[in-house]
């Protein structure tokens, strides 16, 4: 598998800059549909199956998960920015290095903001403007979905990668799977097992794990050239290393 993949992958040094928007077009755009219908589609089973306090209780969620995607976008950009620059140069090494970095850090974020949302629900969800009426709702939702966070940055940060490192098919397959997956999982979470919005939650965490999965192992067994690197941990390289994040911080912006 894993060779047919470095087989067909795009290599983007030979290829025209219209060849190449071709080949990244039409998958990027399906598999960023494929993610606009899948909220769709799991707003449509909850208002359905739990009603108007259901998507009230989402809405509450909702600055959380935006904060993650957008934690998982801009150090995906950024480290993508700066891997792609490096690679122009031939300087693999760096790219490699850059990348690594980028996901060691996202996960470290993302994995404290995880905890104390498990931890302080009721708190957080006050915080975020709930009711005392609906914070039970609030808080079954964010039991069930903050654990697969850790895979939503991830699936959001490496697709950028793969897309860089010549596969946008895998990443649109990655997007397109993560999302039939949920809406699979939506049917048989929330209607078959009758697990309403704590339902909901999980199925959002299990296909975003499969899509963070797949991700994780085209990265560290199919990459073609960005595969994760092994860093230094002195601290010379710890300070090299918070250079090169804040550079990929302010790179997108």
């Amino acid at each position: 598998m894993s060779e047919k993949l470095t087989k067909d992958a795009i290599d983007l040094s030979t290829l025209s800059i219209p060849r190449l928007f071709g080949r990244y077009f039409l998958p990027t755009l399906l598999g960023m549909l494929s993610i606009s219908a899948m909220t769709a589609i799991d707003g449509i089973f909850v208002g359905h199956a739990v009603g108007a306090d259901g998507i009230a209780a989402i809405n509450i969620c909702v600055p959380i998960f935006m904060v993650v995607t957008g934690l998982g976008l801009m150090m995906g950009a950024g480290c993508s920015v700066v891997a792609s620059i490096h690679m122009s140069q031939l300087k693999l090494k760096a790219a490699r290095i850059n990348v690594t970095q980028a996901w060691i850090f996202a996960t470290m974020v993302i994995i404290a903001m995880i905890i104390p949302v498990m931890l302080f629900p009721s708190a957080i969800g006050r915080m975020l403007g709930s009711s005392d009426a609906l914070l039970p709702l609030v808080r079954e939702y964010m039991f069930g979905f903050m654990p697969g966070e850790l895979f939503g940055v991830w699936e959001a940060l490496l697709l950028f990668v793969v897309r860089l490192d010549g596969s946008p098919r895998l990443a649109m397959w990655c997007n397109v799977v993560s999302a039939i997956a949920n809406i699979f999982l939506d049917w048989y979470m929330i209607l078959y097992m009758g697990l309403g919005l704590f339902g909901a939650a999980i199925a959002s965490s299990l296909s975003m794990a499969i899509g963070g999965i797949i991700a994780v192992w085209y990265m560290c067994f199919a990459a073609r050239q960005l595969r994760p690197i092994r860093l230094k941990w002195s601290c010379r390289s710890l300070l090299y290393s918070i250079r090169n994040i804040g550079y990929q911080c302010t790179i997108v912006q």
